[in-house]
């Protein structure tokens, strides 16, 4: 099927508000300029029951420019969709910039903004790999589809409630510079999930359990067929939740661990992905979760993990969610290793993060929320890497003696360093003698950073490999939030501290 871009956006005045906010931006004498027109457009469908309990669909749009005048940041944005407004919207982004500038000296600081080199590109259009844009879709059969999906889990012995979700997303950006980059680009993205809830009715305890499917890069095919076996998912939950409900907890204290990359994908999120960009590293970004242990003073020397250990940032893979062709500052994407054999080398970077550190060039991690934000650094997709020679899951889980088998993303914490944590899962299953001996209940791990990835022995096979991620990942004041995707195969940790929910919450 062939992708285009949305005809509407296109119809826009595009080129001439660009042309018209640069040469405003020029004309007051700033070194640098960037203009960016944004679409967004969100639709959020819900079901209880298998009946529909909300529907909601939002479309943003405006502009927004940003220069480096004197030396400073300047940034306005607008929604006046003439050449005067454009123009408008410039001379309010010069004027910012020369305030900030009076700030900076006024608190005695001679600190100029500079930015890496980034060749032109020229003109560019880039399309995210999907077949089916969602919003082509009408609501009538998305709804008809989660119903299905919602009464198949129902019909399931011990089922209670069952609540469905979908939530896509289709981001058009029109992206243009003083150095000549010219971008059209259109994301698409889907997150679809199911929650049954089980309630035992003699003593009125309850648990719940999630689908597994991530959300994605992708479009309608990947709820019909195309990157999911959702017939299988469906057909498995109510037994894993029965079997759930009447699981013993965890019996503290430390175990090996095997980590599916259901779950394993948000404690590279939490630990690696914010702890490697640069801005948290620097110090500039503080105020919202913190800084980051892992300090540029300790490149290419900190062991982050075990020799096991390769992560790369990634803003090209295909359906990741936070993949794309250019970034906010026609920077084009790229891969990268962030961690190899275990020892940090590299870091997430923007155009001005990566000239404080002297980086010929950024890896193309500036973005902004929507047209009213300013962009910052944000994460890449954050991937730990497969053992091209290496197991299955069963093999991992037949390397240990007594353990955990840990399937699911659940509730997690990490202090401002990005250094302690601790992570929950959803589905737990004992390990004994290299076999899953049933499931328990109320798990969680807690480690530092270092020691967390330095006990990790083995990594499975691409065969083991599944991209992860989240609609949600949230940074700045005031806070933006973006869309990211975490690779990973399934892992063997050995002698990880795990804890007993229930017991801790009752200290």
């Amino acid at each position: 099927m062939t992708r285009t871009i949305d005809p509407a956006f296109l119809a826009l005045p595009l080129r001439p508000l660009a042309d018209a906010a640069l040469a405003r931006a020029r004309a007051l004498g700033a070194e640098h300029a960037d203009f960016r027109l944004e679409s967004v457009r969100s639709g959020r469908w819900s079901l209880r029951d298998a009946r529909p309990s909300g529907a909601a669909s939002t479309t943003t749009i405006g502009f927004a420019v940003r220069v480096v005048h004197g030396g400073s940041w300047g940034f306005a944005a607008g929604v006046d969709m003439t050449m005067d407004g454009a123009a408008r919207v410039a001379a309010q982004a010069v004027a910012m910039a020369k305030l900030s500038a009076r700030v900076t000296a006024a608190a005695g600081s001679a600190e100029r903004v500079e930015l890496a080199p980034e060749p032109s590109h020229g003109e560019q259009t880039w399309i995210s790999s999907y077949e089916i844009n969602p919003f082509d879709v009408p609501d009538a059969e998305k709804i008809e589809l989660l119903a299905d999906f919602s009464a198949r889990l129902l019909a399931g012995d011990g089922i209670s409630h069952v609540d469905a979700q979908l939530w896509a997303v289709q981001e058009n950006k029109f992206y243009a510079d003083t150095a000549g980059t010219v971008t059209t680009q259109q994301r698409v993205r889907l997150n679809p999930g199911l929650t049954a809830t089980s309630v035992d009715g003699s003593t009125g305890r309850f648990d719940t359990m999630s689908t597994l499917a991530p959300p994605v890069g992708r479009g309608w095919e990947y709820l019909t067929g195309t990157g999911w076996d959702w017939d299988d998912e469906l057909a498995t939950m109510p037994g894993l939740l029965a079997e759930k409900m009447a699981a013993p907890s965890v019996t503290p204290g430390p175990l090996d661990l095997v980590i599916d990359p259901t779950n394993l994908w948000l404690t590279i999120h939490e630990s690696i992905g914010h702890a490697t960009e640069l801005d948290r590293a620097l110090g500039y970004e503080a105020a919202y979760a913190g800084t980051s242990f892992a300090t540029p003073d300790q490149l290419n020397t900190l062991r982050y993990g075990s020799e096991v250990m390769r992560v790369t940032g990634d803003r090209t893979v295909e359906h990741g969610l936070a993949t794309t062709g250019f970034d906010d500052e026609g920077v084009a994407a790229q891969s990268w290793d962030l961690v190899r054999d275990g020892v940090l080398v590299g870091y997430q970077t923007d155009r001005r993060t990566a000239a404080l550190t002297g980086a010929d060039r950024s890896t193309g991690c500036a973005f902004a929320e929507s047209s009213a934000h300013v962009p910052l650094q944000r994460m890449a997709n954050v991937s730990l890497q497969p053992d091209p020679a290496g197991p299955g899951t069963e093999e991992l889980i037949s390397r240990v003696d007594e353990g955990v088998y840990v399937v699911g993303d659940g509730s997690w914490s990490i202090d401002m360093q990005r250094y302690n944590f601790q992570f929950t899962g959803q589905r737990f299953f004992r390990i004994s003698n290299g076999r899953l001996a049933g499931q328990l209940r109320d798990v969680a791990y807690q480690a530092t950073t270092t020691d967390f990835w330095g006990s990790m022995e083995a990594v499975g096979g691409p065969e083991t490999y599944l991209l992860g991620g989240s609609f949600m990942c949230g940074k700045a004041q005031p806070g933006q939030t973006a869309a990211v995707s975490h690779g990973c195969p399934s892992a063997l940790f050995r002698s990880v501290n795990v804890l007993n929910t229930t017991q801790e919450a009752g200290r």
